[in-house]
């Protein structure tokens, strides 16, 4: 009888025994990874333990120093950045006034005995209505003023004759205000300060940057328009017309000045940069009288 061919079988995976538990493992690389594994975490824990109670604290009490070293520095550059906004928001509180507000002076005040100053008028000076303005050449509210209000207060009333208009320094902004108003004062003793009053305003830098209000670029300024550019020098330097700037800053301060621009129609106050509309009201009813 024949014998029966031998039919060979798959043979199965090893039976591995893990912790009372039966896998079935195809091969080796699952045993592999788990012991890769396995010694990462047993160096790991080693470590670990190598580390005494102490140290951890020491660590954690470094780091704890510097997160609240940080926290501080933070807290202070915010209360400083607040205070500043603070005071740069001052100034703008009340009818757009400049730097300082007004504190005394209310609009339609009426002040007595109010001199007109050094400077020439601007338009006739035999006109019936006088207005003065106290501003500093750095006042971004005065330069305001001079871009939006003023041309039209020219062309209605000063250019037809009926209204003339003066400038008085009131230089409270810092040493760069002082130095322009000393400038404007200069370009007045050549007899162009109406020419050198407009430079400034259209030159004008943000409020910050007082780099241009030093003797080299101011008397350049001077020569481009036509002045004698040693004797301007000479003058700025000197501090020649200082007394004038004095004057006028007293002169506005008793009238009860604290800002710019403040502006005096026949001796009725405007506080602040105040829209044409204002001016043109006052005006009339000063020609009306």
């Amino acid at each position: 009888m024949p014998k029966k061919p031998l039919i060979k079988t798959k043979e199965k995976a090893p039976i591995q025994i893990v912790e009372n538990k039966t896998f079935i493992v195809e091969n080796n690389n699952f045993l592999n990874s788990t012991g890769k594994i396995a010694g990462f975490f047993k160096k790991t824990f080693g470590l670990l333990k190598m580390v005494s109670t102490t140290q951890m604290l020491v660590v954690l009490l470094i780091m704890a120093s510097f997160l609240i070293g940080v926290l501080v520095t933070k807290v202070q550059y915010l209360e400083a950045n607040q205070t500043a906004n603070n005071q740069a928001a001052a100034p703008a509180a009340a009818n757009n006034q400049a730097a300082a507000g007004q504190q005394g002076l209310t609009d339609g005040q009426k002040v007595a005995n109010l001199g007109t100053g050094k400077f020439p008028a601007l338009g006739n000076p035999n006109t019936k209505v006088t207005i003065v303005e106290f501003a500093d050449f750095r006042c971004p509210f005065c330069e305001n003023f001079f871009t939006q209000t003023l041309p039209q207060i020219k062309k209605d009333y000063i250019d037809t004759g009926k209204v003339k208009f003066y400038f008085r320094n009131f230089a409270f902004l810092g040493d760069a205000s002082t130095v322009a108003a000393n400038a404007a004062e200069c370009a007045n003793d050549q007899g162009k300060f109406w020419e050198y009053h407009d430079y400034l305003y259209k030159n004008q830098p943000d409020e910050s940057n007082t780099t241009m209000y030093n003797t080299d670029t101011l008397t350049q300024a001077a020569v481009s328009l036509g002045m004698d550019g040693n004797t301007f020098r000479s003058c700025l330097d000197g501090k020649k017309d200082s007394a004038s700037v004095n004057k006028d800053i007293s002169d506005a301060q008793t009238a009860g000045v604290s800002g710019t621009p403040t502006l005096f129609v026949d001796g009725t106050a405007i506080v602040g940069a105040q829209p044409y509309s204002a001016f043109k009201t006052l005006i009339d009813q000063e020609l009306a009288k």
